[in-house]
């Protein structure tokens, strides 16, 4: 088996957007190193000062080396059929496969990362940056932050864990079925594997353990392995794997449970990289209160985070109309419930009947918006969705009351769902936010067989 051992020097952290402006390549036979291959390389972008001072590569020194375009066909004979090895693997695999593939170039090889192999063959070490390996294990490093040498330096460190793999996990990291060199650099392969094949909710956590990510899936482990499966160049894509460090899990009974746990926990954490939530989110209310005369008014206004409403609708529009037919059914006043604005004092409601100027009680209005608000929440369903949880002896259970999402849980089998008051008890409960109520009733419209009307 031979070894391609390399290391690049960039204009920046990320391939989609920067150049390389050194590489070094050793082939190695697994005794020695029977090629080799370094230039610096001109980027055709400017080097910002910060790099410059860090790898001592100035845009003069780059200036009348060779472009990319130059060394691929070179790099493409040094690196055919052998395992790529690097130093934090996917970073500088990123940037060479990036460039190549802009020339028309496939670089398909296998990959190897020195800092995963070395916490396999020396775990518990303080440190796996190169620089610390080396002085722990007095391996020379010329050159730091060059591409010769550290590249060297690689060398010998992979010599010095071949020696040492007594348990042979190179054998196990290079074989087709492992998916570990795909993994972001300080995630261990242990996370995925206790990963169960059940849905759930999963957590990306930062070196703070911080979450910076949260996702839904049918299958926990499947869809995490998912996002490790490519290692696009964008700087999204090589921050975000940068940036992960531990990943944690909740199982749910149901995909569904999962979506609707996914949503709370994003409004909940707001994590870092998860875009904003989709979804068609109701903006107005159906609101109530009583005036200083006594009287009971009903209007249609933005959504109050604090103030419940009678009903939400998803544009003021909806709301007037919806608050019209109420007028004209239960004879309410346009003017107390702020249809007509005019300066008329008389009220343009065929069926109002003075409450607007005082002929009608407060008293005897008020039990007609009464009636209106009773049947508008009437009209608002209660159910809950059962279905046989995929992971304990328990049905899922997930139910709105009132249409307003209350929570969910897991009920015996043989549960009575007419027991109302125990089948709160039995249940968690949860913010409510439209988009989840959202996700629930369109799912109730698909799924009308698991849908108990209560």
């Amino acid at each position: 088996m031979l070894y391609a051992i390399t290391d690049t020097e960039t204009t920046g952290g990320y391939a989609a957007s920067n150049g390389i402006t050194e590489i070094a390549v050793y082939i190695h036979d697994g005794q020695q190193i029977v090629d080799s291959f370094e230039t610096l390389v001109n980027p055709h972008q400017p080097i910002p000062r910060f790099v410059q001072s860090l790898t001592g590569i100035t845009d003069e020194m780059v200036q009348l080396a060779p472009s990319f375009e130059e060394i691929a066909p070179r790099l493409m004979e040094l690196f055919q059929g052998k395992v790529f090895v690097a130093h934090n693997v996917n970073f500088d695999y990123s940037f060479v496969n990036h460039q190549l593939q802009s020339l028309g170039y496939n670089l398909n090889c296998k990959k190897l990362c020195t800092v995963r192999y070395a916490r396999k063959i020396f775990p518990k070490l303080a440190s796996y940056s190169l620089g610390n390996l080396c002085r722990h294990f007095e391996i020379p490093l010329y050159n730091r932050h060059r591409a010769a040498g550290d590249a060297r330096a690689t060398v010998q460190l992979l010599e010095l864990l071949r020696k040492n793999d007594v348990n042979n996990h190179l054998h196990t990291m290079l074989g087709k079925q492992s998916k570990e060199q795909y993994l972001p650099l300080h995630l261990n392969k242990e996370d995925i594997d206790q990963l169960p094949l059940t849905p759930g909710v999963y957590y990306f956590h930062d070196a703070k353990d911080k979450i910076v990510y949260v996702g839904k899936a049918l299958q926990l482990k499947k869809r995490v392995t998912s996002h490790f499966s490519n290692n696009k160049p964008s700087r999204q894509k090589q921050e975000f794997q940068r940036n992960i460090h531990r990943i944690s899990y909740q199982q749910c009974g149901t995909e569904l449970m999962a979506s609707v746990l996914e949503t709370i926990e994003i409004k909940r954490l707001w994590p870092k990289y998860n875009r904003a939530i989709k979804g068609y989110e109701a903006s107005y209310g159906l609101y109530v209160y009583e005036d200083g005369n006594g009287y009971m008014r009903l209007a249609v206004d933005r959504k109050h985070k604090h103030l419940p409403a009678v009903h939400l609708f998803y544009s003021r529009y909806e709301g007037v109309t919806e608050l019209k037919r109420l007028v004209k059914e239960f004879e309410l006043c346009n003017k107390l419930c702020f249809i007509d604005r005019s300066t008329d004092p008389v009220c343009s409601a065929e069926g109002c009947k003075g409450a607007c100027h005082g002929t009608e009680t407060a008293t005897d209005y008020n039990q007609r918006v009464q009636k209106a608000v009773d049947q508008l929440k009437q009209e608002l369903p209660s159910f809950a969705i059962r279905e046989r949880s995929y992971f304990n002896e328990k049905d899922s259970c997930i139910l709105m009351e009132g249409g307003r999402f209350y929570g969910m849980g897991y009920v015996p089998t043989e549960f009575d769902f007419a027991a109302k008051d125990e089948l709160r008890n039995q249940l968690q409960e949860y913010p409510e936010y439209d988009f989840v109520r959202n996700i629930i009733k369109r799912y109730a419209l698909e799924q009308p067989d698991k849908v108990v009307w209560l």
